[in-house]
């Protein structure tokens, strides 16, 4: 009397077709997201680690800290930094930033 009949909706022309078609935006974001986040960060981390790896005694780095020094002593996890003459503190191989040109130092 009041409540009216309910019926089926048909099937859409295409049906599987239309049922990967409804996927295709959010599969399109996620390539999207590959491409503009996730494989740049892993190149970053990439060349971090192999950057890490080739540190060597008498390299010019810089912290991130921001301290700027000569590598004097590399070990397994830690390096041991020439920040004046004679003043020498000992940081993990993480904390390294970046690998200055040799000759930097004295320029500054």
């Amino acid at each position: 009397m009041f409540i009216s009949n309910a019926y089926a909706q048909a099937a859409a022309p295409g049906g599987a077709a239309s049922g990967l078609m409804s996927f295709l935006p959010i599969i399109l974001m996620f390539v999207v997201l590959y491409f503009l986040m996730i494989r740049p960060q892993m190149k970053r981390q990439k060349e971090q680690k192999s950057m890490i790896d080739s540190l060597a005694k008498g390299d010019e780095i810089v912290t991130a800290g921001g301290v700027v020094g000569k590598i004097t002593k590399v070990s397994d996890g830690y390096v041991t930094v020439e920040v004046a003459s004679g003043t020498e503190i000992l940081m993990q191989k993480a904390a390294v930033t970046l690998l200055l040109p040799k000759g930097t130092i004295k320029a500054l």
